[in-house]
Parts: C-alpha cells; sequence; structure tokens
C-alpha cells in the first residue's frame, strides 16, 4: 500500500517562506508523477505543482510560477515544495498526491493516492 505523508506546515508572514516535504512510502508504476494540490476554505482543490520521478520534469500553476519549487530526492523517496513571496491568499491545506503516466492532470480523479495535508498559513 502506497502512503504519502507531508509535513513542514504552519504559519508566515506574508513575504515570507515555507518549505514541504512529501514523503512517499514506496514508488511503483502508478506514481510516475507526484503533484501538490491546495484547498482554502470554500474553494475548491487546485493545483499548485508537480514534478515526474523520473527526468524532473516540473510543472506549476500560474498563480505560484516564480514563487514556488518543487522538487524531488528520489533515494528519499520524497518530494519538496519550497515557497516563497508567500501571500495570505496562499493559506490553504496543502496536500500530494501521485498518478501513473508522467503526464500532468489537474482532475483530482487521475490521482491514485494523496496524503492527509499539511496547513499553510499566511498572515497579512
Amino acid at each position: 500500500q502506497v502512503q504519502l505523508v507531508e509535513s513542514g506546515g504552519g504559519l508566515v508572514q506574508a513575504g515570507g517562506s515555507l518549505g514541504l516535504s512529501c514523503a512517499i512510502s514506496t514508488r511503483t508504476f502508478s506514481t510516475d508523477l507526484m503533484s501538490w494540490f491546495r484547498q482554502a476554505p470554500g474553494k475548491e482543490r487546485q493545483f499548485v505543482a508537480a514534478i515526474t520521478w523520473s527526468g524532473g520534469s516540473t510543472f506549476y500553476a500560474d498563480s505560484v510560477k516564480g514563487r514556488f519549487t518543487i522538487s524531488r530526492d528520489n533515494a528519499k523517496n520524497t518530494v519538496y515544495l519550497q515557497m516563497n513571496s508567500l501571500k495570505p491568499e496562499d493559506t490553504a491545506v496543502y496536500s500530494c498526491a501521485a498518478k501513473k503516466g508522467a503526464g500532468v492532470s489537474l482532475s483530482l480523479s487521475r490521482y491514485n493516492y494523496w496524503g492527509q495535508g499539511t496547513q499553510v498559513t499566511v498572515s497579512s
């Protein structure tokens, strides 16, 4: 059974930085692509960034491009999300997810595995 565990959330002031980690228990044929999603109160879950285990290709939502960086450590089975220049509108529960195939997808149903999420709060 594949398990994803996020860590690193917290409270930060606007303009600050925060780093998130997502550790996956095992990589399989159905975990080719790792993505971060976020869900703010009263809003739908939205795509943030994604990365492939093989090759490390990255993808970003326009709202975070230039501020967030996704990376991975294959040896540690861990994906990271470095968030800089944080804004109050970045406040959300951040979750990582894994899907089969290297193509990025914004559709939640395409993802096979999800973490429990970690809260990120940006104060103004």
